[in-house]
């Protein structure tokens, strides 16, 4: 079958406000009606179930914030990417806010295939003993495995956490805030989960505001 696109635009957007509570299912429809508001001319796929030739990187999960998020849209017309980022945020819902479009190779690989790794920082809500977290990181970073347990559709599986971990680290600003800073392995059928990383540490994760600061692709390392 012929292909129905003739380009692939990649966009990197943000996730605030109150899109934090958007689901990755919802996200990923806020961005089709934003696409069709836009009047973009986004390809779609055949059959009685059409939908947009787009794709993201990874999921989000709810109520995490992000400044990096990737998605890329496959059209059936060419645009200036500049043009497109223009016309998408002047119908993007709040919370959403498209920081650049580029123009990809449109025979690349697939973005869930070539992700990486992911960075995030955790701010906890409460008062934290600075001296036993530090401790706590070096002792995880030092370990070399953590044995966990992940539950998955009422199966639990038993896997090795500290492979996952690609850099970790903590600070405290002159307010007594603390952050702490993950690096995280983001590859096919091995990714690292934030509030795993901070169960480990101890923490409830519902007790954090977590956000993404980055992400890398295997075309970028």
């Amino acid at each position: 079958m012929q292909a129905n696109y003739v380009q692939r635009l990649r966009l990197t957007f943000s996730k605030d406000g109150p899109a934090r509570y958007i689901s990755h299912l919802d996200l990923a429809r806020t961005l089709e009606r934003a696409l069709n508001r836009a009047r973009i001319p986004v390809a779609y796929t055949q059959g009685f179930n059409r939908r947009p030739r787009m794709q993201m990187a990874t999921a989000l999960p709810l109520g995490y914030t992000s400044e990096y998020e990737l998605a890329d849209i496959l059209l059936m017309e060419k645009m200036e990417p500049g043009t497109a980022q223009q016309q998408l945020m002047a119908r993007m819902a709040p919370g959403i806010n498209i920081s650049q479009v580029e123009e990809v190779p449109i025979s690349g690989p697939s973005l869930q295939s070539i992700t990486q790794s992911s960075s995030y920082v955790a701010t906890p809500l409460d008062p934290v003993d600075f001296a036993e977290l530090q401790a706590k990181v070096a002792s995880m970073l030092a370990a070399e495995s953590l044995e966990k347990v992940r539950e998955k559709q009422g199966k639990k599986k038993t896997y090795d956490l500290r492979p996952l971990i690609l850099d970790l680290s903590t600070t405290q600003d002159e307010n007594g805030q603390v952050y702490i800073y993950m690096n995280l392995c983001l590859e096919p059928s091995r990714t690292g989960r934030p509030d795993e990383v901070l169960e480990a540490l101890g923490f409830d994760p519902l007790d954090m505001r977590i956000h993404r600061t980055g992400m890398v692709l295997a075309e970028d390392a």
